[in-house]
């Protein structure tokens, strides 16, 4: 269960269900989850809060992915970023690593037990 120690992730995703699952699914991984239903409240919780990983979609409401990693960026915020998005173009995924993503991820590609398996990798957990 997660603690004040534990992790903490932004998980910017407007798809509720999708949500709601990797938050149970991150928060039984001992995860901290604070939850972002569109850009703009994404880039809010950037300015407000410190996150060890953010879990980006790129297609959402009021800013988009891109949006919200050029103003992250902007800002001088180097937490790491995961795309999570079913946008599966070659040019989505070099782009957002020009925009300062770590890691790209298709939803449809991944189960939520192998997206928990590579965010722990990437933080260096277990």
């Amino acid at each position: 269960m997660a603690d004040s120690l534990s992790p903490k992730i932004l998980l910017a995703e407007d798809d509720r269900t999708l949500a709601r699952a990797l938050e149970l699914k991150l928060t039984g991984s001992g995860y901290a989850v604070t939850i972002a239903y569109d850009g703009g409240k994404a880039i809010d919780s950037l300015k407000n809060n410190h996150f060890d990983l953010v879990l980006l979609d790129l297609v959402m409401p009021v800013k988009d992915g891109f949006a919200v990693l050029a103003e992250k960026r902007a800002m001088g915020n180097t937490v790491p970023v995961i795309i999570l998005s079913n946008l599966g173009q070659a040019e989505d995924e070099q782009k957002t690593k020009q925009l300062g993503a770590v890691g790209y991820l298709v939803k449809a590609d991944h189960s939520l037990v192998e997206i928990i398996e590579y965010i722990d990798r990437r933080l260096k957990r277990k």
